[in-house]
């Protein structure tokens, strides 16, 4: 059992992980409306007008200092900006299904890049957990009849190096979360977010001439309704949860969620979008759950866990 300091660290991952998972069914509302790239640039045109909306009613208090943004910058960079972006040019040259594969090897370079950037050593049990929860995402992937082609092999090296900036991200975001506020990090990626996406489709549209079509999508409902919830809560909210829970528990250990989301995705479009659900689901969710559940419960000795800052505060007690 998870102990007591930490259960809202997990109330949030599973709180996260929801919110991602039906993050999928709104962008899919959205795009029948808008172009990917507009979507992301509203998407954080919204998220950073609820942040400021935040600052200014005093729900969220920020304590950024000019010298802190550069220093903060690296990690809004990782993601969304890095992150969404290569996600995005890298589902234009493969399917979703190939991607959702590649994906589900960012628990696994977390664990990696977090071994030698913090010191954190999860034990073997740990590790094969991982694996496992990996083997669950992928099993129903490649059951549910993902090829891969040659064509698409730009599109998974794309998908790979996004996978590589969430797992980035995570790394950074747990080392920074020690020295800045939740709030000031989240706030500056719904920044970073904005203006990196607004940027680059306004020059889109500049260049073909469709300025006047840049707010158009908001004439409807449907878009309305799904921006909303990609801005504020799946950006905004989902973020802050994030950069929380990397504050208390091991990058690896969070990152392990990532993969909840996906089979959160699947159930709700089974409930939602009325998809089938085959028997290969609920073996990759069992698999996922089990891999997820093993990554934070199972317990190895303390020396496994040691990040370099504990190693080196009891070598100085020592």
């Amino acid at each position: 059992m998870a102990p007591t300091s930490n259960r809202t660290a997990y109330t949030a991952l599973l709180v996260y992980a929801g919110i991602i998972g039906f993050s999928f069914l709104f962008i899919k509302y959205a795009l029948t409306v808008a172009a990917p790239m507009d979507i992301l640039a509203h998407r954080f045109t919204i998220s950073l007008a609820a942040a400021l909306l935040a600052v200014a009613f005093g729900w969220m208090r920020l304590a950024i200092r000019l010298r802190d943004v550069l220093a903060v910058l690296p990690l809004a960079l990782f993601y969304p900006a890095l992150f969404f972006s290569f996600q995005m040019f890298g589902l234009s040259y493969t399917t979703s299904s190939e991607a959702g594969i590649v994906q589900a090897t960012a628990p696994a370079l977390t664990t990696i890049i977090a071994y030698f950037a913090l010191g954190e050593r999860p034990g073997l049990w740990q590790k094969l957990s991982v694996v496992l929860s990996m083997a669950g995402v992928i099993f129903m992937f490649v059951m549910s009849g993902a090829r891969f082609e040659g064509n698409s092999t730009l599109g998974m090296a794309l998908i790979a190096v996004s996978a590589l900036a969430l797992a980035g991200y995570g790394v950074l975001a747990r080392k920074m979360s020690q020295r800045f506020r939740v709030a000031d990090m989240t706030f500056m990626m719904s920044l970073i977010g904005f203006v990196t996406f607004n940027a680059i489709s306004v020059v889109q549209h500049a260049s073909a001439h469709t300025l006047s079509a840049y707010f158009l999508p908001f004439a409807s409902p449907l878009f309305i309704m799904s921006i909303l919830y990609l801005g504020i809560v799946a950006s905004l909210v989902s973020s802050f949860l994030s950069n929380y829970s990397l504050s208390r528990l091991e990058a690896y250990k969070v990152s392990a969620f990532n993969n909840v989301s996906t089979l959160i995705t699947i159930v709700a479009g089974v409930v939602l979008l009325k998809e089938q659900l085959e028997y290969y689901h609920f073996i990759g969710a069992v698999l996922i759950i089990a891999g997820v559940l093993g990554t934070n419960l199972l317990r190895t000795p303390d020396k496994g866990f040691k990040t370099k800052r504990a190693a080196a505060a009891s070598g100085k007690a020592g």
